[in-house]
Formats: C-alpha cells, structure tokens, sequence
C-alpha cells in the first residue's frame, strides 16, 4: 500500500475544498492503475463528501450544515470560538473517510463528482488529509 499525508490550507474559515487534483497527483506519483484509493481526515471536526462543486453546491453544503448544526450555544462541547461544539458533531453526519475505486490509473468519479474536504471549524487554519492506494 502507498500512503502520503497532504496538507491542505483552509484558512481558518467554513470551506469545502477540492483534493482531485491532490488525488490525481497522488496517484500518479505511486504509479496507480488499478485498485481503491482511501481517503481519511485525521480530524476530529472535518469531514469528506464528493460533490460538485463551483456551480453553488459547496456554498449550498455549507448552508444546509449551518441549518443542520448551527454554531450557538447549544452544545455541551464548549471549548474554542462560539458554537465549536456542532464541529465535533460534523463527522458523524459527513464521514471522515471514503473509499474510491481507481480504474486505468483515475479516480472513477462521476462527471461532476469531486472530492471535497469538508471543514467548519474556523479555529484549525491547515487541516491533513491522509491519501493511500492499495493496489489490486
């Protein structure tokens, strides 16, 4: 198995990132052809989901989250900025991990389909993204 932790940058805000070009990079540093590539946000307050994005649907996302958890004073979890705790709720609604089949060497993604990084925490600026190929 090839693994690499990738660093991404958020910039202390909501965001949902695009990691497929980190991916494609990824895949083709290890020389991928056929198998599954795993994706894991050593995180305890982000998440993964693939998802369109630039045509609204990552802004969209975001906004269906702040409906979902909002960040006020409901929750117990009270350390960091304001409403913190809804980012330690996150990953049980938006997984931190995902398996992707690889075929001739890509992702096989939809035409639409990216995978996203998915970070409501304001108080983490660069976040890790853990990349590894198995071969099969």
């Amino acid at each position: 198995m090839d693994s690499e932790l990738i660093e991404i940058r958020t910039g202390g805000r909501e965001t949902v990132a695009d990691l497929t070009a980190e991916i494609a990079a990824f895949l083709r540093s290890v020389g991928a052809r056929e198998g599954l590539l795993n994706v894991w946000v050593p995180h305890a307050t982000a998440g993964l989901a693939v998802i369109e994005t630039g045509a609204g649907s990552d802004t969209d996302l975001l906004a269906a989250l702040r409906d979902i958890l909002p960040a006020d004073d409901r929750w117990d979890h009270r350390h960091g900025s304001a409403g913190h705790g809804r980012d330690h709720v996150l990953p049980a609604i938006v997984a931190p991990s995902m398996s992707v089949p690889v075929l001739d060497g890509r992702p096989a993604l939809g035409t639409w389909q990216s995978v996203c990084l998915v970070d409501t925490n304001g108080d983490n600026p660069v976040r890790s993204v853990r990349l590894s190929f198995l071969a099969g």
